[in-house]
């Protein structure tokens, strides 16, 4: 079984979602932080690990083998979840499997799109997601 440390350094409560089976299901044997932090943070996390400017939705970097760090925006993730069609937990859950695909070493493209459905699908049940309606993901 996976390790998922979960902490919220934002002061909004973190929507509800099967962290854990998610993490299970996509890197078994993997320890992960989930970090929920508010913009100021997220950008410049993004700034000093990817030299980029702007507030991410999602960061996710490895810190050793079989570990990782995802970072997820709440603030953004709320903002773009309509874009997605999909509800605010229903995003933060994509960010996360979105995150945890991205560590097991996939770049976007066709291959995470149908991951990422076929994640959604069986650990939410989610029937129908089509992805972002535009390509600017993070």
């Amino acid at each position: 079984m996976s390790n998922l440390d979960i902490r919220n350094f934002t002061r909004r409560s973190v929507p509800v979602f099967v962290y854990q089976k998610a993490l299970d299901a996509i890197l078994p044997g993997w320890d992960i932080s989930l970090v929920f932090a508010g913009e100021t943070r997220a950008k410049s996390l993004n700034l000093s690990l990817r030299n980029k400017d702007y507030i991410p939705n999602v960061l996710s970097y490895e810190s050793g083998k079989k570990s990782g760090e995802i970072v997820i925006c709440l603030n953004i993730a709320e903002r773009q979840a309509a874009s997605y069609d999909l509800s605010y937990k229903n995003m933060v859950g994509y960010l996360f499997i979105h995150a945890l695909l991205h560590l097991k070493g996939l770049p976007h493209g066709a291959t995470m799109d149908k991951q990422e459905r076929e994640h959604l699908s069986r650990i939410i049940g989610l029937a129908s997601f089509n992805g972002p309606k535009d390509s600017n993901r993070h």
